[in-house]
């Protein structure tokens, strides 16, 4: 790999008219030299057709960056987003402001589009079936002596083999969902202004893994999801997550547009998201979901209940081996109920083969069965086959296990269906330092970049680390941890995001601390986390006690936020079932490229939520000694913002009483 071309040489957006519109147009727009310069790489970038990795600092305006080279550039991009929610984002405020921006300028219309998986949208089949169906249709028989059932208009019952009973409060929001299909443009789930049951909601939808297709759908012309998907192949830009990227890649290119350009967002969650979609992922739940599909086409009780035994007998043998790697492939315990369920899954699809369709709303839910059959085949064949390159283990717990069967290496899915057909942008703020060797990016036509953040670290925060207590395996470092918060938030006025690494650290400081000091405190267990971040910026002085899950995508801006803590260096678990296969694969090299590469990004993720604006100011604490004291400190250090550093508590402590004043 090598580092791209200085911006004072291959610029051409220093000038951008649509940049600087752009910029100047939003609220707080401000001239970033860094955006320029990424916009710069960028264009750049596609040009020439090397992909290219830039670490941008937060506050660079990252979006903006990588939004006007391709618009100008013309190319067909997608962008890929982490989560669902930043799709969202980007749909509502940062495309829509370019584009109203690009229209003024002249550049006429920009077609871009969102597209989620299928069940984010309402199906309007499964809306049809459940109004149209009535009392006299609701036990059509086929010709095979298997009964077929339909919901009753009266009832709205879900149809779905050993689902409990509607609730009036269920069937009226089934109802509105009803009437909200007749008139939404989208069918989007996100469009509700109010949030159904998720038991309604899979009433109502469909997953990628059950629906047979628009070409066998009597609804597939009014199809939402394919609506989205026609928006998709129309528009110069198209919005994805990697969860639906990661699906297009393991269907060999099938599922999206044909594009020139792909831009992964926030790729620091890469290489885990495709591993996740690529891989095998078998929950007993699959099999009980599987008897509620086919449960409305099939009256055969002793096959369906077969089903539903042989989902407790995987749930018990999972269980067994929950958080286990199963390093010599599947024992015994695990593989025989599982072959006993493939062949149970062969009999129930001969028995579905041999139904008559009967009317088409029955002939739709047999397809529907048909289809989530023949995918949850796939998959048991997948595990119970040739495991070679790939790591089978059992993650959850004990009650609610599931095997998962992931590739050691992503790279190789990701040349053949990215690297080797399409230019790849991958940005974040925080890059792991292995990033490019772990998806397998080609080292001879890719390019790297740092852009700095404009944020001023170093009047703006201090990093403090504790170097006084003791090491975190000491059975006296929580009540040291506990002591510290007491000092910090006292000094800070509240105004605390205190992030550890495991539930229970988290639950015990929030118990001890919550007598200690006059100010409230929330933990992640109080409310939803959107519902908790609304909360804790409505009264500056409360304090938020969360986990791993708000390291990340948090954005809280203003004097909201003061002090940050985290409670130790957030290394993976060193019993992960997939990275300790991973590490076995590298030997003596998988703690610099896995173990100390994803703690280093994982702490820069959580020091980021300190300062999101130019105004922001703060402390951020960390109570491990070893980022004061390790061979590998530095390392760690390094990917930090470059604030101002202190062993000292008082000068932390005094720091915190200045801004807070």
């Amino acid at each position: 790999m090598t580092d791209s071309p200085s911006k004072e040489s291959t610029d051409p957006f220093t000038a951008s008219a649509l940049l600087e519109a752009v910029t100047q147009s939003l609220p707080a727009g401000e001239d970033r030299p860094g955006q320029r310069q990424m916009a710069a790489a960028i264009a750049t970038a596609i040009s020439s057709g090397r992909h290219l990795v830039v670490a941008a600092g937060t506050g660079t305006g990252k979006t903006l960056a990588y939004l006007v080279p391709v618009i100008e550039a013309g190319t067909t991009t997608v962008v890929v987003t982490a989560t669902i929610a930043l799709q969202d984002q980007l749909a509502r405020k940062d495309l829509p402001a370019v584009a109203a921006t690009y229209a003024e300028m002249g550049g006429g219309d920009l077609d871009y589009a969102v597209l989620k998986g299928r069940s984010n949208y309402i199906c309007q089949q499964r809306v049809a079936e459940m109004s149209e169906a009535g009392p006299d249709k609701s036990s059509a028989k086929s010709t095979s002596k298997a009964a077929s059932k339909s919901a009753s208009p009266d009832s709205l019952n879900l149809g779905l083999y050993g689902d409990p009973p509607l609730s009036p409060i269920a069937t009226a929001e089934i109802q509105r969902l009803t009437q909200w299909a007749q008139t939404s443009i989208t069918g989007e789930l996100a469009e509700l202004d109010w949030s159904p049951s998720d038991q309604v909601w899979r009433a109502v939808s469909v997953g990628s893994d059950e629906c047979p297709g628009a070409d066998r759908c009597p609804k597939g012309d009014i199809c939402f999801a394919e609506r989205a998907r026609d928006r998709a192949a129309n528009s110069d830009i198209i919005v994805v997550n990697a969860h639906l990227y990661g699906m297009h890649i393991r269907s060999g290119g099938a599922l999206l547009p044909p594009h020139e350009v792909v831009i992964f967002d926030e790729a620091h969650v890469l290489e885990d998201v495709i591993s996740d979609t690529i891989g095998v992922d078998l929950a007993p739940g699959r099999f009980l979901a599987l008897a509620g599909v086919v449960g409305t086409v099939l009256a055969d009780q002793d096959l369906l209940k077969r089903l539903t035994d042989a989902a407790d007998t995987c749930k018990f043998a999972f269980g067994e081996h929950a958080g286990q790697r199963l390093t010599a492939g599947l024992p015994t315990s695990i593989r025989d109920p599982l072959a006993e369920t493939r062949v149970l899954l062969g009999r129930i699809s001969e028995v579905l083969i041999a139904l008559a369709p009967g009317p088409e709303s029955i002939a739709q839910k047999l397809l529907r069965a048909q289809t989530m059959l023949a995918r949850i085949i796939e998959s048991v064949d997948v595990a119970l086959g040739n495991l070679d390159g790939s790591v089978a283990f059992i993650s959850g717990r004990a009650d609610s296990p599931r095997l998962e069967v992931a590739p050691l290496n992503v790279g190789p899915a990701l040349a053949e269906q990215v690297w080797g057909q399409r230019t790849a942008i991958l940005t974040s703020a925080t890059i792991p330092a292995s990033l490019e060797s772990r998806l397998g990016l080609p080292e001879d036509s890719t390019d790297a970049l740092q852009v700095e953040s404009p944020f001023d670290y170093p009047h703006n925060s201090v990093l403090y680390c504790a170097l006084h207590l003791p090491d975190p395996r000491d059975p006296g470092y929580r009540a040291g941890v506990h002591a510290e918060l007491i000092e910090l938030i006292t000094a800070a006025g509240g105004r605390t995001l205190a992030l550890f690494t495991s539930w229970a650290a988290m639950t015990e400081a929030a118990e001890a601390v919550r007598t200690k000091i006059p100010h409230k405190v929330l933990t992640q267990r109080d409310l939803p986390k959107p519902a908790l971040i609304t909360e804790f910026m409505a009264d500056e002085s409360t304090c938020l006690f969360a986990t791993a899950g708000f390291f990340q995508g948090v954005d809280i801006p203003g004097r909201s936020l003061s002090l940050v803590t985290i409670d130790r260096l957030p290394f993976p678990r060193p019993d992960d079932p997939l990275l300790s296969a991973r590490r076995d694969l590298l030997g003596p090299a998988a703690f610099a490229q896995i173990d100390l590469p994803r703690a280093s990004m994982m702490l820069a993720q959580a020091a980021g939520r300190l300062i999101r604006t130019a105004e922001d100011k703060g402390v951020v604490a960390v109570f491990d000694k070893r980022l004061g004291t390790a061979r590998y400190r530095w390392e760690i250090i390094s990917a930090l913002p470059p604030m101002r550093r202190t062993r000292e508590r008082s000068e932390a402590v005094d720091f915190l009483r200045l801004i807070t004043q």
